[in-house]
């Protein structure tokens, strides 16, 4: 076994639950015998496949190995990855990949194209069946690059490499200037990766995750009546607030260097999985942008996809403006308001600071389908805050105070909203975890 087969192995026995990886097909070998492939056969094919168990729970796994014909996908080693998710999709169970491929194998050529396409077409169509997590540990370029981007959730170690076009052949471009391919360019600007860090780090996150995956509902080992403290000082994140809320206050974010001001997540609330999906103010500002709204839209379809019950955290004023808003916002906009609209799981809203504007509207509302929302009395809800209403309303200058004091009382104030039946109940901060459990429980 070469070093680069044991780093392959070693990535799945740092997953998986000691001594339980069970290895299917090792004997498996290239076909193909052109430009004398034959004469070295190599068992694997380049890829490990097996099951095994994360916390006791059934995922199948392939990992593909660079050092046997560079990990690059050819007939059989594709057959490999399909018999994988075979097998998950039989028993409802993860698939789990650890990709590090030198590419599509080119002296199989249009059988090895054909054989990637498989693969991305299987992935494609399991999606929303089986949760599918897939880890780059080292190359993944050109068309394989989807297979990442198909997947519920991605991860990427440190130092491996993810491109459609690899750095140094974007014009104008170079890796010393911009590596497009590494973990934190993908991280932060592109949004294709869930988490990212060491093997050891990217390992744990992906078995939290799994851990978070909905399977049945377990005990909780938090007190569901437990008080929500000091949630005053943390209404402008949605991080923050759910962190606050969750069972043992363990939330997972996902693509947190991405569109930050959007904050999506797993949290267990008394035992059961529950998605996040919130505002965070960025330098004092509580918009929505689009790449924020494409990351909610994407997330809040995961959600529906899974059964997984929906939470928004609502603190928002405004739409981001500039030119390149101008550009995608009113598309990313309708995206995220179609998956809020389509989910047919269960939907609360929790409206933090503030809900402003068409913005809070767009954030699961109750007009958009949320089915309970609740706010604090100290949350400001209204169509425009109070200073710039007194503006527009005013005749002359010399009212405009008067005006924003009685317009802050009746029309930018949460306990008005809930007098007009568009919120069903002021909690308050400490209760906010006990009322949003039993707004669940009620659709289970």
């Amino acid at each position: 076994m070469g070093n680069d087969l044991s780093q392959a192995q070693a990535r799945i026995n740092a997953l998986l639950d000691d001594n339980s990886f069970v290895e299917l097909q090792s004997l498996v070998t290239s076909r193909n015998t052109d430009f004398n492939l034959d004469a070295k056969k190599e068992p694997s094919d380049g890829v490990i496949i097996g099951h095994g168990l994360v916390d006791g729970t059934l995922v199948f796994v392939f990992s593909q190995n660079a050092d046997v014909l560079g990990g690059t996908i050819g007939e059989m080693h594709a057959k490999k990855i399909l018999s994988v998710y075979d097998m998950a999709l039989k028993v409802g169970a993860p698939v789990i990949g650890f990709i590090d491929c030198g590419g599509v194998r080119l002296q199989e050529s249009f059988d090895a194209l054909e054989a990637l396409g498989s693969v991305i077409e299987r992935a494609a169509d399991v999606k929303g069946v089986i949760p599918q997590l897939i880890c780059v540990a080292g190359n993944c370029g050109g068309g394989l690059s989807v297979l990442p981007a198909l997947a519920d959730f991605t991860f990427m170690v440190d130092g491996a490499k993810l491109f459609i076009n690899s750095p140094d052949t974007i014009s104008g471009n170079s890796s010393d200037k911009c590596d497009t391919s590494s973990a934190t360019f993908q991280f932060e600007e592109a949004g294709t990766v869930d988490m990212h860090g060491s093997l050891a780090e990217v390992v744990s996150s992906m078995r939290q995750v799994i851990s978070m995956i909905p399977n049945d509902i377990v005990e909780a080992s938090d007190d569901l009546n437990r008080a929500a403290d000091g949630l005053e000082g943390k209404l402008t994140d949605a991080a923050a607030v759910a962190t606050e809320l969750a069972d043992n206050r363990q939330f997972v974010e996902l693509k947190a260097g991405f569109a930050k001001e959007m904050v999506t997540g797993l949290i267990k609330l008394d035992g059961v999985t529950i998605g996040v999906v919130g505002n965070r103010e960025v330098d004092g500002e509580a918009v929505l942008s689009a790449a924020g709204c494409e990351k909610a839209a994407d997330f809040v379809d995961l959600c529906d996809m899974y059964e997984i019950p929906v939470l928004s955290i609502t603190n928002v004023a405004a739409f981001k403006s500039c030119t390149c808003q101008e550009k995608r916002l009113p598309r990313a906009l309708s995206q995220m308001t179609q998956r809020f609209v389509d989910a047919s799981v269960p939907k609360i809203n929790l409206i933090t600071k503030q809900g402003y504007g068409t913005p809070y509207v767009l954030m699961n509302s109750k007009s958009l389908g949320a089915d309970l929302v609740y706010a604090f009395d100290s949350t400001s809800v209204g169509a425009m805050e109070a200073s710039k209403a007194a503006k527009i309303l005013a005749d002359n200058g010399t009212d405009a105070a008067a005006i924003e004091k009685d317009y802050a009382e009746l029309q930018d104030s949460a306990l008005t909203a809930a007098a007009h039946g568009h919120i069903d109940r002021i909690v308050s901060m400490a209760d906010a975890r006990k009322y949003i459990i039993a707004g669940f429980e009620m659709f289970f």
